[in-house]
């Protein structure tokens, strides 16, 4: 387990849940501008943000944001000292620096004696784009030792001014490197892990990039925050991020997890058009659901037992069930509104009042759907039933 730091409220690393950042896309100085951005994204799921601090109207700008920031503010530092001591007297909750761009050993100390000072922590932000020229040329490359050097040098800087607040990262956009990278790291390193693929791209080739590179460290208990760094609106960051997690259990469902089958020859709608509408309608909702779309009414309501709410689809009309039960026979077109109405309901009454008032009827009605299906492409469509009876024939001869 990492040792823990706080940025603000928020507690990274030492068994704290894994949190989510992202970064405004706004100038600093546009304070109305950026704080609007930044209010968004926490609304999606982002738990830090990070502002570029690259002139003193930023930082003038970061005084006015961090006060009225719903979530921990950390300020982006390239290449000038001053911009770290600025930010700092604005009040952030963190610095992250880039060594391949902050290099003299004085000024490093003097951001990390400061920050001490203060509080602060720092994220020792390692890039493969912007490595040292001397590591690049000592290891051949970007490669995972010299990003993992570059963030012990940056580390040994702070030491010596007894600082040991940080958080680390060393990201590449090569997945492969970066997943090598991080794991040199864990085993180098007990300071907290910020994980992230850098310029991953624009969607959706660049939330597959990130998602590889990401799940796969967290799924060996990799990483204590995380960064989607993608080519589109910082919110899709956010989701991303916030999505990844709650897929993999490692956060509480905060809003809507849509499940749906691919469709197949059984399907009599078209699913992909009614998992759409209902991903649209029921987003808007902001509940903590699991909703299952399927398209077929003979395994729809088993296969998605453990969704909170569903529909399954067949002969014209829509199976609605509560985790496996049905509850309710609706027409074809009825089917969204069905799951918004009844998802609103969910959250207003609960489950077990849900199931209470199903109808009466609709187990009766949901049985003699399936077993039409089942005569006509259920579950003997392959002939299986024929070819049973073969096999069990050639066993007692």
């Amino acid at each position: 387990m990492t040792r823990q730091i706080s940025l603000g409220s928020v507690k990274v690393g030492g068994g704290a849940p894994i949190s989510v950042q992202s970064m405004t896309t706004t100038k600093t100085a546009d304070v109305e501008g950026t704080l609007a951005q930044i209010y968004a994204l926490a609304a999606a799921g982002a738990d830090v943000v990070r502002c570029t601090c690259n002139d003193q109207d930023a930082a003038e700008g970061l005084a006015q944001i961090v006060p009225r920031s719903p979530v921990p503010i950390v300020a982006d530092i390239h290449f000038h000292v001053e911009m770290a001591l600025a930010a700092l007297d604005a009040g952030v909750h963190g610095l992250r620096l880039n060594p391949g761009n902050l290099r003299k050993p004085e000024e490093i100390k003097l951001v990390a004696s400061e920050a001490r000072d203060r509080g602060v922590p720092i994220r020792i932000g390692v890039n493969a784009g912007s490595l040292h020229p001397e590591l690049y040329q000592r290891f051949g490359g970007a490669t995972p030792e010299a990003l993992v050097e570059s963030a012990r040098q940056e580390l040994a800087y702070f030491e010596e001014v007894d600082f040991s607040d940080v958080k680390i990262s060393v990201k590449a956009s090569s997945v492969a490197t970066m997943i090598a990278a991080y794991r040199l790291a864990a085993e180098t390193f007990d300071h907290p892990l910020h994980l992230g693929v850098t310029e991953a791209g624009p969607l959706p080739g660049g939330l597959l990039k990130a998602t590889a590179g990401i799940a796969t460290l967290l799924a060996e208990g990799i990483g204590d925050t995380l960064r989607y760094s993608l080519t589109a609106d910082p919110v899709e960051e956010a989701k991303a991020g916030r999505q990844l997690l709650e897929a993999l259990g490692l956060r509480e469902r905060k809003g809507l997890d849509l499940i749906a089958c691919p469709s197949c020859g059984r399907a009599e709608v078209d699913v992909i058009k009614v998992a759409n509408e209902a991903q649209e309608a029921l987003s808007a909702l902001n509940i903590p659901l699991q909703v299952a779309v399927m398209g077929c009414v003979v395994n729809g309501p088993g296969e998605a037992r453990h969704a909170d709410l569903g529909i399954a689809a067949g002969r014209h009309r829509g199976h609605l069930f509560i985790q496996g039960q049905i509850v309710r026979v609706v027409p074809e077109d009825e089917m969204v509104d069905a799951l918004v109405d009844e998802a609103k309901k969910i959250a207003a009454e609960g489950v077990a009042a849900r199931l209470a008032a199903r109808d009466a009827h609709a187990e009766e009605e949901a049985a003699a759907d399936r077993a039409l299906l089942l005569d006509d492409k259920g579950l003997d469509a392959n002939r299986s039933n024929e070819r049973i009876a073969r096999i069990r024939r050639r066993g007692e001869s």
